[in-house]
């Protein structure tokens, strides 16, 4: 197995769902915003300086409101006219939770690190948590930087390491340091302690 995480990230994103987009309803587009700012009919049609009327007929899709209504809906309130086709972000609760048991995780080793994936059973994650064992010694040991997509985090559970990154100059992290860097930027970790160190890395998957 490659010592880049990619192929973890594979294993995560492997249920995710195709995207789809659902066609705006203007007018509820329309009403959402104008209730978002607890304003009446009148209240609203004042502001865009529209009648009480038409701004009615667009919020029931009675009517496709011109570009000049649109520009007065828009500067009434206070918003730019694309504004009025974006839906609105309604927050889901999804309740979702995974406990992972020490020493339950998925395994995953390579010729430098032993991978732990936590969270395994929980699909369509945002992040992909794991624990690693740093088996490697000097920068020799890896076949080139390792390099993904997406930001990761990396935590210092035991032991001491030595962060390689592209653009910068290596940095010794002990218990309880951490570091946080872009993904694509080439990177290696190897264990500076007699031991091989442990650490908690997470890498987003956006």
């Amino acid at each position: 197995m490659s010592d880049d995480p990619k192929s973890l990230i594979r294993i995560a994103r492997q249920d995710a769902p195709a995207s789809t987009v659902e066609p705006l309803d203007l007018g509820r587009r329309v009403r959402e915003l104008r209730k978002a700012k607890g304003w009446t009919l009148e209240q609203a049609a004042s502001q865009a300086g529209l009648a009480r009327s038409t701004l009615s007929k667009i919020e029931n899709g009675q009517m496709s409101p011109t570009y000049d209504a649109l520009k007065k809906l828009a500067q009434g309130m206070a918003i730019s006219v694309p504004q009025l086709f974006t839906p609105a972000q309604v927050p889901q609760v999804s309740g979702r939770i995974a406990v992972t048991k020490s020493g339950e995780g998925q395994a995953h080793a390579t010729t430098t690190y032993e991978h732990e994936l936590l969270a395994g059973g929980l699909t369509k994650k945002q992040m992909l948590p794991y624990r690693a064992t740093i088996r490697a010694r000097a920068m020799e040991d890896f076949d080139g930087w390792v390099r993904h997509e997406g930001e990761e985090f990396l935590y210092v559970l035991t032991g001491i390491v030595r962060l390689y990154t592209e653009f910068y100059e290596p940095v010794d992290l002990r218990r309880g340091d951490s570091a946080y860097y872009d993904g694509s930027m080439g990177h290696n970790v190897i264990s500076l302690s007699q031991e091989d160190a442990t650490i908690l890395w997470v890498t987003s998957l956006g």
